[in-house]
């Protein structure tokens, strides 16, 4: 898990040409992604498992030509490519992605090289203006946010979406964090890590967001704090859309602030719990089984995808959003 910003720009052209035309290239947008981060992967010798580095940023904007992807999802693994599959897959719109990284923080894990090739700084975006910023975690949950060596900068990046972004998905870490940021809400420790797939029920079926949704539906949860509904504010604007009777409160739109909170885990692929569980017993972690994820407890078996089809409809959704949304000059992006 890492802490990483996601733009995209929705270029503003005529709607059916553009949608006709992306549809001949939708069915193979996953696979051309996957493709485009698996060969940069190779390259600079990134693992896909791996979940413990530093906050980096990826950034979009949509442009004229689909093969302007432009290769910069590289050493963004994880639940950050996963984001980047379903942003790209999951829209007829074609969506370029370039990445963006926290200005004041050096990675640990990242190589230097790899940073200064393929990121940009978040203060030489900030006079940009994007249509929508997705924000996902990282694995520092328990210390308290102030405690965070980039949490200045990071209040900066939260403000300046008020500003500069149209809508903003915020996922995991990245949804507590904001919500901390904007309403004060606080995280709670749980008594052991709430890990596996857990069934959640739609609690807005006339949301935009869940446009399609079935009224029950399961989703990865990786997570050691949660955030209680009884806490978020009731006076603010704030629509529970999500939530599971055994991992709690999970998705939240905040219409004011033109913000989403997504504390679980839609964006993860097939394979990401079994590697997160196998790093942590490689580690000599005490970490139980994800409930529910291997089949018959086995954890040699080869686990089923069960959200997948709920993970493109839900960024396919957000992206429609964003697009019929989004003032048609950017400069407008912020203004009352």
């Amino acid at each position: 898990q890492r802490e990483q910003l996601l733009v995209l720009h929705v270029e503003r052209e005529d709607r059916h040409a553009r949608q006709v035309a992306a549809r001949k290239q939708v069915v193979q947008a996953e696979h051309r992604v996957a493709s485009l981060l698996g060969q940069q992967r190779q390259r600079l010798g990134v693992h896909t498992g791996r979940r413990d580095v530093g906050p980096e940023a990826i950034d979009g904007e949509q442009h004229h030509r689909q093969e302007d992807v432009d290769g910069a999802a590289g050493e963004a693994g994880g639940d950050l490519e996963a984001a980047a599959a379903e942003v790209d897959a999951a829209s007829p719109l074609q969506v370029e992605l370039s990445l963006i990284k926290i200005t004041n923080h050096k990675s640990k894990n990242t190589p230097h090289d790899h940073m200064i090739t393929f990121y940009r700084d978040w203060e030489k975006v900030r006079k940009e203006k994007f249509d929508g910023l997705i924000i996902t975690g990282a694995p520092i949950e328990l210390l308290e946010f102030e405690a965070v060596t980039y949490w200045d900068e990071l209040q900066r990046i939260f403000e300046w979406t008020q500003t500069n972004v149209q809508s903003t998905f915020n996922i995991c870490w990245g949804a507590q964090a904001a919500l901390y940021h904007f309403h004060r809400v606080p995280k709670h420790a749980l008594a052991k890590k709430a890990f596996g797939i857990y069934r959640h029920k739609n609690l807005s079926p006339a949301s935009p967001y869940l446009r399609g949704f079935s009224d029950d539906f399961s989703m990865p949860v990786s997570r050691w704090t949660e955030n209680l509904k009884s806490e978020l504010p009731a006076d603010k604007g704030l629509e529970f859309l999500m939530e599971s009777e055994e991992a709690g409160l999970c998705f939240v739109a905040d219409n004011p602030h033109r913000q989403l909170y997504m504390f679980n885990h839609i964006e993860y692929d097939t394979n990401s719990l079994g590697e997160e569980y196998r790093r942590d017993v490689e580690a000599g972690k005490a970490i139980n089984l994800p409930a529910n994820y291997f089949p018959g407890g086995n954890p040699s078996a080869t686990p089923e995808n069960r959200w997948r089809s709920h993970a493109h409809l839900l960024f396919g959704n957000w992206i429609n959003e964003v697009y019929q949304s989004t003032p048609f000059k950017l400069e407008d992006i912020g203004k009352p």
